[in-house]
């Protein structure tokens, strides 16, 4: 069958039609008809573009004309405002007018998620509203030999119960505490019962780390891993792992959702990641935070009873977190500007450099970082730098891991994801805003992780001491005291 794509754009995207509210379905009523199990298994639970279903494009039509997909407005307008379907946008600086070639008019697109494909006033979301597809339920859906800690199976027990009683659940465990095998059970739990999972984390590194995990370990599952650039986007995936931006494209698709980092950027601080996280839940659903270091309106929520936690204080190894040091280095800028490294920030790298620790530094800015590294580099011509927009930053991560190189000069990218033996960590520039006590944590906490290296030193080099380092310094005490207290540690 030839299919007209000229004919099939002009129907699905008339330019005489008006702007719906984009909570307005359009369908018809089921009607007697052969659906196709492939769409259905494809769309449900997605709202996607007209591009993103190129290989269903012949039987959209009549999937529509029989009630089994529908759409809805990409763009609405409210009280005058534009509202994004996909993302629910609504700043109106987000939003600008461009000649449309689609329709042949002058439409408006929502800027704020234009990275997934460009939503606008003629493009329409479609979505299956015929039967919901089904997962079967899997017998023995894991294959994983290893234990839990105490502290761990406590963790993992109330994760399955709030599988099984569709609740939430914050589990607040420190670095190193092994929060993925936690999940292990819960994820049974919910695959057993025919559930949808998904686990959402803000980064594609992590995606790309915990994907080959839970693959190893649930051998049987169709499991898709989904970001920006994904090939497996085509999956259904009864376990979806992804990046929070991903569930834009979902609605009302996933039993259990699971948000690993939830402190973490851009998901903490964007509303609309945090919204969609809330629309691609089904109705009757349960949702997991993950995280070392919750906000205080999750702390706040758990406080007022809203919100049920379990605190894991301990790390797997059952050794104490290292405390940082605070250490004066004075205005390391100005040293930076005269082509010298402060006296005790040399002193560390040298130090680390003679004995063979591996060892990232983190820096504030590429800016200062990018200045710094020929100073490092003097020191040791191997010392790299790696950002967010470094194409070889996965490979730079290895060769540390591998003892390719002695270290890393980093900006925060490398404060969460990263496990390396032996691995010590320095802050230059601590007081700086960007250095919060969520992100001083997750540093101080990729020391130590490994139970045949649980010890190692982490420094805070500053310039004047900041409440983000005193309460990131309280934080880890105060989680060593609960372990202590609570028999989690060996000293």
């Amino acid at each position: 069958m030839e299919v007209n794509y000229l004919s099939l754009f002009k129907r699905f995207f008339s330019s005489q039609d008006t702007i719906f509210d984009y909570s307005s379905l359009n369908r018809n009523p089921l009607s007697s008809f052969d659906f196709s199990t492939n769409l259905q298994q494809f769309l449900s639970g997605r709202a996607l573009l007209f591009e993103e279903l190129s290989e269903f494009h012949e039987i959209l039509e009549e999937h529509i004309v029989h009630g089994y997909a529908g759409w809805f407005q990409g763009l609405s307008v409210k009280n005058g405002q534009y509202i994004c379907g996909r993302c629910g946008n609504c700043d109106k600086h987000l939003f600008t007018e461009f000649p449309c070639s689609r329709c042949s008019h002058s439409c408006v697109y929502c800027r704020k998620c234009i990275m997934m494909g460009r939503v606008s006033s003629c493009s329409k979301l479609f979505t299956w509203t015929g039967p919901t597809f089904q997962f079967s339920r899997q017998l023995n859906p894991l294959a994983w030999e290893g234990t839990l800690s105490e502290a761990q199976n406590s963790a993992s027990q109330q994760a399955v119960e709030a599988v099984e009683q569709n609740k939430e659940l914050l589990v607040w465990a420190v670095c190193g505490a092994g929060k993925t095998e936690i999940l292990f059970h819960a994820v049974e739990k919910a695959l057993q019962n025919g559930k949808r999972v998904c686990l959402a984390t803000p980064r594609t590194d992590v995606v790309l780390e915990l994907v080959p995990r839970f693959r190893t370990v649930f051998p049987q599952t169709e499991i898709a891993a989904l970001y920006g650039g994904s090939d497996e986007r085509h999956l259904a995936g009864q376990l979806v792992i992804s990046t929070t931006h991903q569930l834009f494209r979902f609605q009302e698709a996933f039993d259990v959702l699971i948000i690993d980092e939830v402190d973490a950027f851009p998901y903490s601080a964007d509303y609309s990641l945090q919204a969609a996280s809330q629309k691609s839940r089904k109705k009757i659903s349960s949702r997991i935070f993950l995280t070392a270091t919750p906000s205080s309106l999750l702390k706040s929520q758990v406080k007022r009873g809203k919100l049920n936690s379990v605190i894991i204080p301990a790390r797997f190894h059952r050794k104490p977190i290292p405390v940082p040091q605070l250490v004066w280095s004075g205005s390391w800028e100005k040293s930076f500007r005269k082509k010298k490294i402060p006296p005790k920030m040399q002193h560390w790298i040298s130090f680390r450099l003679q004995n063979s620790i591996p060892f990232l530094i983190f820096f504030p800015a590429i800016k200062t970082m990018e200045q710094a590294l020929p100073l490092f580099q003097k020191l040791h011509n191997d010392i790299a730098a790696v950002h967010a927009e470094d194409p070889d930053r996965k490979e730079k991560v290895v060769s540390l891991r591998e003892g390719k190189v002695p270290g890393l000069l980093t900006t925060t990218i490398l404060e969460r994801g990263v496990t390396i033996p032996r691995l010590e960590a320095a802050v230059i520039g601590a007081e700086e805003l960007i250095f919060t006590e969520s992100a001083l944590v997750q540093i101080a906490g990729r020391v130590g992780r490994k139970a045949d290296f649980p010890t190692g030193d982490v420094t805070f080099f500053h310039y004047g001491k900041t409440e983000s380092m005193l309460s990131a310094v309280r934080h880890i005490k105060m989680m060593n005291k609960q372990a202590r207290e609570k028999g989690l540690v060996d000293e």
